[in-house]
């Protein structure tokens, strides 16, 4: 694989974190010998786009709270992050608030007593706008891979939706229990 290939798993970032440990993007990176961080872009109330709106059933015009995230490895760019969670979930709290959260926002979310009981992902691909190229340090025509993760709680209702931009040469892995 080369050196610049990464392949990610899914069930790590749908986990509360114990109390302490690093958030799960720098744990994994850790474990594979690999420095992950992260730049809050922005954190506060915005319009959804159109996917996110429709995924957590936000009427047109109303606004939710997102949280914009350039996610690094090696201190390199390698996706772009923008978690949106509807006000009355995520209003008032640290996740509206330009500042890191303790154990990530499903810990938080945990504490608000918001459990994630099913996740969708919807991916596809397209050429990166004139912003993640710049971002993410992409040529002109460059392709990205866009990952809609949608969770809900056991009741259905919609806890946070989160698009994800990267560019089209990351993997993604999914490991799954078997019932």
């Amino acid at each position: 694989m080369p050196d610049d290939a990464w392949i990610g798993e899914t069930a790590p970032y749908l986990t509360p974190r114990e109390p302490g440990r690093a958030d799960a993007w720098t744990d994994q990176a850790a474990r594979r010998g690999r420095r992950g961080g992260q730049r809050l872009l922005h954190a506060g109330e915005a319009e959804a786009p159109e996917p996110v709106r429709a995924a957590l059933g936000l009427p047109a015009g109303e606004r939710a709270v997102v949280r914009r995230r350039l996610i690094l490895l090696d201190d390199r760019p390698v996706e772009l992050a923008d978690s949106y969670y509807p006000l009355a979930v995520a209003a008032g709290t640290p996740l509206a608030e330009a500042r890191k959260v303790p154990g990530g926002a499903v810990t938080l979310l945990k504490a608000l007593g918001y459990t994630g009981a099913e996740v969708v992902e919807d991916v596809s691909a397209d050429l990166a706008t004139a912003e993640e190229r710049r971002l993410l340090e992409l040529p002109e025509g460059g392709a990205v891979l866009r990952l809609l993760r949608l969770t809900r709680t056991a009741e259905g209702a919609p806890v946070e939706a989160s698009l994800m931009t990267m560019p089209a040469g990351r993997h993604l892995t999914y490991r799954l229990p078997v019932p």
